[in-house]
């Protein structure tokens, strides 16, 4: 039996049935020929959601994603020091003392896993500075995710690889040249050494790398260009800003740069556990974003309110059995 078949046959009520609608929801907007935009929050990509999500990229169900800088990054950690990671089964049972072990042992804990600080972001921060020198000598700027793709493109990581490539999203999206959107950068671990570069002066000015406006600016034209030939769905993982940034282009583009035929989103699933009634945006449900004019009452839009980590690899697994 497939995940589909089984899907179909024991999800038929709740948030499982919400499940399964969004996930035939996301192939019946591919079928109609749409495109499919991901936002990805929390730390999916330390969950190795890379091992469906990669597959989706490759097989063009997915066609732009928006992530935190986190996110872009830790599939990277993951690539390259995923042997040294440390899984803590009983994560909700460690004193203070037993974390702080784990920081003098510079394991930086995500829940139940442990990512190691000098394996993962030490084996690729001397590729990282390169860049951003390369970058101020040259008088030139450049993206997060465009500087990660050419240091994989290039090779410059596969001395270190420790899973399979073809289980990392970032490595298929390279390949694809997917367009990816990086709200909030520097609220990562490689935002925050690339702030040091900067104060320590080894980089000459936090413009180098480009971000915020410019990612909002370069989104409104691929919007802009990707909705005159296609209706564009929105997938939501988890909530914050991945979400909440990319979803706002269309009333910008419709409001404040009053392009009134702006088309808006095609389709909306979230996938999250927030709650709605303390003014939570990312735990909203999709009837509001009619208010502010990003979804329509004809957009089928779903809100799944489960463990992203769970559902997420499910639905991804339904939309590649089609």
């Amino acid at each position: 039996m497939s995940i589909r078949e089984f899907m179909r046959r024991e999800y038929r009520h709740f948030n499982a049935a919400t499940t399964v609608d969004a996930a035939q929801g996301w192939c019946d907007h591919l079928d109609r020929g749409g495109s499919m935009f991901l936002t990805l929050a929390g730390a999916m990509s330390t969950a190795e959601i890379g091992i469906s999500l990669a597959e989706l990229i490759r097989r063009d169900k997915v066609h732009a994603i928006s992530c935190t800088g986190a996110n872009l990054e830790e599939d990277i950690f993951n690539l390259v020091a995923h042997d040294h990671y440390v899984r803590i089964p009983d994560w909700r049972e460690l004193t203070r003392e037993q974390e702080q072990d784990l920081l003098d042992r510079h394991l930086n804990r995500v829940t139940d896993t442990c990512i190691p600080e000098e394996e993962a972001f030490r084996r690729i921060e001397s590729e990282l500075s390169r860049e951003w020198r390369r970058l101020d000598d040259a008088g030139q700027r450049d993206f997060p995710h465009r500087i990660l793709y050419r240091m994989i493109r290039e090779g410059r990581l596969e001395p270190h690889y420790q899973i399979d490539p073809a289980d990392s999203w970032m490595v298929a999206a390279a390949e694809k040249d997917l367009p990816i959107f990086v709200p909030g950068w520097e609220d990562s671990t490689t935002g925050n050494v690339f702030a040091a570069h900067c104060i320590e002066g080894r980089v000459s000015s936090p413009g180098v790398v480009r971000h915020g406006i410019d990612y909002m600016i370069e989104l409104a034209d691929w919007y802009s260009r990707e909705s005159r030939e296609r209706s564009v769905g929105f997938f939501q993982v988890g909530g914050g800003i991945a979400g909440d940034f990319p979803i706002c282009v269309v009333p910008m583009l419709e409001q404040d740069l009053r392009r009134p035929d702006t088309p808006l989103w095609g389709y909306f699933c979230q996938i999250g556990d927030s709650t709605t009634s303390y003014g939570s945006y990312s735990g909203a449900v999709p009837n509001e974003k009619i208010t502010w004019g990003k979804l329509g009452p004809e957009t089928p839009s779903f809100m799944i309110e489960s463990d992203a980590t769970i559902v997420a690899p499910l639905i991804f697994r339904y939309v590649l059995d089609s």
